[in-house]
């Protein structure tokens, strides 16, 4: 979506190399720039690796999606929702801050149990992963005075559960029926499409006026 409005994009990806490739050509099928980029965000080398590429390639970078999170995995450690959710999200953007010129955009991408972790209860697997999103939410929302002296703007896209994507697979696997239960509460959930389409424009400046935009029921 973002190269259908003009952009070349840097898609950073951890160990799925082949979905990568598949969303870089069709972003150059747009007759735009695609540039694969594999870095664990959780390594600060990495994460300083990555930016070297980009600006190696490109110059400059205009938007920031903030769209990794995790915690749900096995076999990892017992702080790594937090070491990737709140510690890797400030750290990238620390890193990519100074090739941001005025007039871009960090998008923070969450859901709403994280976005509302604290006024809303949480049970089960996931309420790790929503403290260290919202953790991560709060940490860089603190720091939007210092974006804005920088002529850059900071928005949060918030949905709930979307329809076909990893987060509710793996809470349905856990605690089956959790998928079904929220589509009754909410009546519906949002699908894929419209959650990229509110992404796409939190970073084209299409909600300069909103600190967050919402995506499904908030119910």
């Amino acid at each position: 979506m973002l190269a259908g409005r003009g952009a070349d994009i840097a898609i950073n990806y951890r160990s799925k190399g082949s979905r990568a490739e598949a969303v870089a050509a069709d972003i150059r099928a747009l007759n735009r720039r695609a540039l694969l980029v594999q870095a664990d965000i959780a390594s600060p080398g990495d994460i300083d690796s990555m930016i070297e590429v980009v600006r190696r390639e490109f110059g400059r970078l205009d938007i920031l999606v903030l769209n990794a999170s995790g915690g749900l995995e096995k076999g990892k450690p017992a702080d790594y929702a937090m070491q990737l959710n709140l510690t890797a999200q400030v750290q990238l953007v620390d890193a990519a801050l100074p090739m941001m010129t005025g007039g871009g955009r960090i998008v923070f991408v969450t859901s709403h149990m994280a976005h509302f972790h604290g006024e809303r209860p949480i049970s089960g697997p996931y309420e790790p992963v929503a403290a260290s999103k919202f953790a991560g939410e709060q940490a860089l929302r603190a720091r939007i005075p210092e974006f804005a002296g920088r002529g850059i703007g900071f928005i949060v896209v918030s949905g709930d559960m979307i329809e076909g994507t990893i987060t509710p697979k793996l809470l349905e696997r856990i605690d089956k029926g959790t998928i079904e239960s929220r589509r009754s509460q909410a009546g519906s959930l949002p699908t894929v499409d419209e959650f990229a389409c509110a992404i796409a424009d939190a970073a084209s400046g299409v909600h300069i006026d909103q600190s967050t935009v919402f995506v499904g029921s908030l119910q």
